[in-house]
């Protein structure tokens, strides 16, 4: 063998052992760091404690008549008037309809009298005005004891039929609508009603006015 190949030979011998000693290290990636921020926990409601509405109190106050109803006002006599009803009529006519208003008002001083109106006419304010009027004008007188009535009694008018009884102090008004309209404007502060029958509402107003004029303070044959 010749020299060039001997030296040959121990540069590949070299090379062979380097590469066996030299061992390559897999890199391993960074791990991203990455900060979570924790949730935004949301804020505790507050429970609004709202003030309890309606109870005793407020029962006593509507017996009572301490709520007025959307119709009551005083007119410029000084008579409490309460709009009981409007109602709105058409008639056919040959070039379409006409229409035409009636209001049932009841009228009173709070002192033992009270009226009924009907007024009638094309606009609801005329109406009002003519029933207040003739509601003025049929004042009947109502025999009270204190703030109640004397004794019970039953009016009736056509299918309606309606039912007075005394009560006594802190009962108040029992009453539903037209005959808590005509009590409250005779001054009446203590009674208990139940209207039977028919609840027309003209029919019931003329059977509560039935039954006021009934009452009597002394029985008949007595002085």
């Amino acid at each position: 063998m010749s020299g060039d190949e001997k030296q040959k030979k121990d540069v590949k011998a070299v090379t062979s052992e380097t590469e066996n000693k030299v061992s390559v290290e897999p890199v391993q990636p960074e791990k991203a760091v990455v900060e979570s921020t924790p949730p935004a926990q949301p804020a505790p409601q507050q429970a609004s404690k709202a003030p309890a509405q309606g109870g005793k109190g407020a029962d006593r106050k509507k017996r009572s008549g301490f709520f007025k109803s959307q119709g009551e006002r005083k007119s410029d006599s000084g008579f409490m008037e309460r709009v009981i009803k409007i109602s709105r009529v058409s008639k056919v006519v040959k070039g379409g309809k006409n229409f035409s208003f009636s209001a049932l008002i009841v009228s009173g001083d709070g002192k033992g009298n009270v009226g009924i109106g009907l007024g009638k006419s094309n606009e609801v304010v005329e109406a009002i005005k003519k029933g207040t009027a003739q509601a003025i004008k049929s004042f009947t007188k109502v025999n009270l004891k204190d703030d109640t009535i004397p004794h019970a009694t039953i009016g009736r008018f056509k299918a309606s039929r309606v039912m007075l009884k005394p009560a006594g102090p802190g009962t108040g008004v029992i009453a539903g609508g037209p005959v808590r309209a005509m009590c409250d404007a005779a001054g009446i502060k203590n009674i208990l009603t139940k209207t039977l029958g028919s609840r027309n509402a003209v029919n019931v107003v003329k059977a509560t006015e039935a039954g006021f004029k009934s009452l009597m303070l002394k029985r008949r044959g007595t002085e």
